[in-house]
C-alpha cells in the first residue's frame, strides 16, 4: 500500500499548539491512520470532499475537531492547512468561500 506523506503548514501548527494536549494526541494519531494511506477515500463518518469552496479539499472529522487538508497525488503528499474545533469551522467555510 502507497503512503502519503504529510505535512502540518504553519497555521496547523498554531491549532495543534492551541489543543488540549489529550485531543492533540488523538488528532496526530488520526491523522496518521486516517491520511497515511488513503486520504480521499471518502466516507460516511470521517472524510468528505469539499465543494462550493477552491481550498482546502477535504475535511477529516475527529471527534469535536475537523482538519482540513488538500492532496497532491502525484507528490503523494497530504498538506495539513488548519485544525478546527467544529465550533470555529463556519467561520472557516465563509472565509474560503471569497
Amino acid at each position: 500500500m502507497v503512503r502519503h506523506e504529510f505535512i502540518l503548514k504553519p497555521s496547523a501548527v498554531r491549532d495543534l499548539d492551541r489543543i488540549r494536549k489529550h485531543y492533540a494526541v488523538m488528532i496526530a494519531d488520526g491523522i496518521e491512520e486516517f491520511l497515511t494511506h488513503n486520504p480521499t477515500r471518502e466516507s460516511k463518518s470521517r472524510i468528505k470532499r469539499l465543494r462550493g469552496i477552491q481550498d482546502p479539499d477535504y475535511r477529516l472529522l475527529l471527534g469535536e475537531y475537523r482538519i482540513f487538508y488538500n492532496v497532491d497525488e502525484a507528490e503523494r503528499r497530504v498538506e495539513v492547512l488548519r485544525i478546527l474545533h467544529k465550533g470555529e469551522t463556519h467561520r472557516y467555510y465563509e472565509e474560503a468561500r471569497k
